[in-house]
């Protein structure tokens, strides 16, 4: 019994890991494996200022080819953002800025505020 248990568990982390590293295990992928699962083709992250721009991450409000042309050694934007946002923008059906908005609107949802900025706790003083 307890060999199977610790079998499960040896098994559930090695899925949590291959699922944390993915980006950098799914270019080793053979194409033959790839092409069992379709989805793994979907995920490239996007890692220069460059890349993003060329998935139109950029607006005139957000203007990220300004990085580019003043030579910004960043390398991008954060992963995880940029995945929300084209997430938001795919599904949603929205432009970049909506999107932004969109995502920013949740965040703040998260932690307790409404859009106009104010905390939606009763017990906040907003006033003295």
């Amino acid at each position: 019994m307890l060999f199977y248990l610790s079998l499960v568990a040896f098994l559930s982390l090695l899925v949590m890991l291959t699922y944390r590293y993915r980006a950098f295990i799914i270019p080793h992928v053979p194409d033959r494996v790839k092409s069992f699962f379709p989805m793994l083709n979907n995920y490239v992250p996007l890692s220069t200022f460059s890349e993003q721009v060329g998935a139109g991450m950029t607006s005139s409000d957000f203007d990220i080819e300004a990085n580019i042309n003043d030579g910004d050694l960043r390398t991008g934007l954060d992963e995880r953002g940029t995945q929300e946002v084209l997430e938001i923008m795919r599904r949603e059906r929205v432009n970049f800025d909506q999107a932004r908005l969109i995502r920013h609107n949740r965040i703040l949802a998260r932690n307790g505020i409404d859009p106009s900025g104010m905390p939606m706790d009763s017990k906040a003083i907003t006033r003295l």
